[in-house]
């Protein structure tokens, strides 16, 4: 395969060293905007952060951090021929925390034989002390195979460097775009900023639970809170991820409020993991939060608002995990948080019944954040979609903060309020479901006596797995990393598994990497599902219901490589079942 990278040197915007005539300033767009990236630890290559292009990225990031709204300027970015028809040049600039620190400017097209191999990749060495280089589009030598952007790449010598980055496009002859104009930045402690955050409360529910860790904590006894959810509760967006996510922020306010002996009572749990919904999270909840009877939270944040239209059970699957969480020994108090994306949406109208059927805590971000976000700033914007928005799903630092606020605002009104008559009430009928709150993970390790397993060609262990940042770690905690693989010359034995189950899902692993190929899932010697590991190509871990039953029944489930991908990888990841 013919390598399509090259090194490019490009211009950099300093001083001329003599008076001439100026150059005519081109009319341009941001699509990152001092904008906070960190060197992440990669597989393969150096240490990077990445931004994917591909679908909608690229046009929603010229919506969004842009300002552009001419639809025509829009469906151009869509396709490489577009881009170039644009698009006169690329300034890129870097600002390191370290000022000896190397970094490199990466853009990658897809391409068109071969999605991954065949487009133009470009290296530019960076400046780290904010000097804008200028990548010109008609000094470089680009591949006919070009079929679109696909992404750019900011890479590191060490792992967990920090810089803020702004990217440009400068546009050709004919184009033009309203100017970006500086923002002022985000008065946080503002009574605008307060009320702000208040609408945020949008059920406090039941408090007994929430009020009686509080006073554990107060009185010096060891509290545990914990999160689940998915990317924005990993921390994705927040630079460093495992400092800056709301998770930690506000876990930090509530040490600083009730902890005891600067806090040391207080203890964390992270399990937060990117684009899984709560069809997920109710599987791996003993593994992650519980670390398998380890641990005992005595307050559990659910955030699967953005996540859960991935959820086959509509609902039943949150509504299970709340019950799981809530039926534990000790009481734990469950506080819902409604994440949003860009686009104003989540799924808080699904999911709220849950919190009200079971009076519990429920903190909306779109309610804080959506109604002003309509506004200026001379009308009473408070933070703008630019500076809480890092990409069209996750926040920035700035906009983790206010999620870590909304939380802290919770727990100070808890405080504030008189207790709740009684505990909550969970032995009623679910409003959405409850079917899956006995779900336990079988894999490798925890399938002794649960069932029957004949791996055959899925003998093989995976090691290149989803990577997520658990409790307060700057580093990837593989997931589910006792998995079965079919390698690409395992042999066509299936995988056979015999159980005795109401329920069961299959969690296999997603995958970018042309090496991966379909396996056909037969139940009971019928096939109900082909899985597919491009079907969101990237690394991360995808839950399928193979069957949901009222009662217990044996099944046998063979997974075999589907016709033409024999000689390729798959990877059972593990499996949910109930009984």
């Amino acid at each position: 395969m013919e390598d399509n990278s090259k090194v490019y040197s490009a211009g950099v915007n300093e001083g001329p060293k003599a008076p001439k005539d100026p150059a005519q300033k081109r009319s341009g767009f941001f699509v990152l905007f001092e904008t906070a990236i960190e060197a992440t630890a990669r597989a393969q290559g150096r240490p990077s952060q990445e931004i994917y292009l591909e679908g909608n990225y690229l046009i929603d990031k010229a919506k969004y951090i842009g300002g552009v709204t001419d639809e025509k300027i829009l469906g151009l970015l869509g396709s490489w021929t577009g881009f170039r028809r644009l698009v006169h040049s690329i300034g890129v600039s870097v600002k390191t925390a370290r000022a000896d620190a190397e970094v490199s400017f990466h853009l990658q097209n897809w391409g068109r034989t071969s999605k991954y191999e065949t487009g133009t990749r470009l290296v530019v060495p960076c400046p780290g002390d904010g000097t804008e280089i200028m990548l010109k589009l008609e000094d470089v030598t680009w591949s006919e195979d070009d079929e679109s952007p696909g992404k750019f790449a900011f890479e590191f010598s060490r792992e967990g460097e920090l810089a803020t980055v702004s990217i440009i496009f400068y546009l050709n002859d004919g184009y033009h775009v309203p100017e970006l104009t500086t923002e002022p930045p985000v008065s946080f402690g503002s009574n605008e900023y307060g009320n702000m955050i208040a609408n945020s409360l949008m059920h406090s529910g039941n408090n007994t639970r929430l009020k009686a860790a509080i006073a554990k904590a107060v009185k010096g006894e060891d509290v545990t809170i914990a999160y689940i959810g998915g990317s924005i509760t990993q921390g994705a967006g927040a630079k460093p991820i495992h400092t800056e996510c709301y998770a930690y922020q506000s876990y930090l306010r509530f040490k600083e409020l009730f902890g005891k002996d600067g806090g040391e009572n207080i203890h964390y749990v992270k399990a937060g993991v990117g684009g899984t919904p709560s069809e997920l999270g109710v599987i791996r909840y003993e593994r992650d939060i519980l670390r398998d009877g380890a641990v005992t939270p005595d307050i559990v944040v659910v955030e699967f608002a953005v996540n859960d239209e991935g959820d086959e059970t509509k609902g039943n699957c949150f509504e299970s995990l709340c019950l799981k969480i809530l039926s534990a020994s000790n009481q734990p108090a469950v506080i819902l948080l409604f994440s949003v994306f860009v686009n104003d949406w989540n799924l808080q109208e699904r999911l709220s019944p849950v919190g009200m059927h079971y009076h519990l805590p429920m903190i909306s971000v779109k309610n804080a954040v959506t109604e002003q976000f309509r506004l200026s700033k001379a009308e009473g914007n408070i933070i703008s979609k630019r500076q809480f928005f890092y990409d069209i799903y996750h926040p920035t630092n700035e906009g983790h903060r206010v999620m870590a606020d909304c939380l802290t605002f919770l727990f100070s009104e808890t405080y504030k309020s008189l207790t709740s008559g009684g505990d909550i009430t969970l032995d009623k009928p679910p409003v959405l479901g409850n079917d899956f709150a006995c779900t336990r993970l079988l894999d490798r390790k925890s399938h002794i006596g649960a069932a029957s397993i004949e791996a055959g060609g899925f003998s093989g262990s995976d090691t290149e797995l989803q990577m997520v940042e658990m409790d307060e770690n700057p580093y990837g905690t593989p997931e589910f990393p006792h998995n079965w693989m079919h390698e690409a010359a395992s042999g066509q034995d299936s995988f056979k598994l015999t159980i005795t189950s109401k329920n069961l899902i299959l969690v296999y692993k997603d995958s970018g990497s042309p090496e991966f190929g379909k396996a056909d899932i037969l139940v009971d010697g019928k096939l109900v599902v082909t899985a597919d590991p491009h079907e969101n190509n990237w690394t991360h871990c995808n839950p399928v219901i193979l069957y949901q039953n009222e009662l217990n029944l044996e099944h046998v489930i063979e997974i075999r490589m589907a016709a033409g991908d024999e000689d390729k990888c798959f990877t059972i990841l593990g499996f949910g079942y109930t009984i």
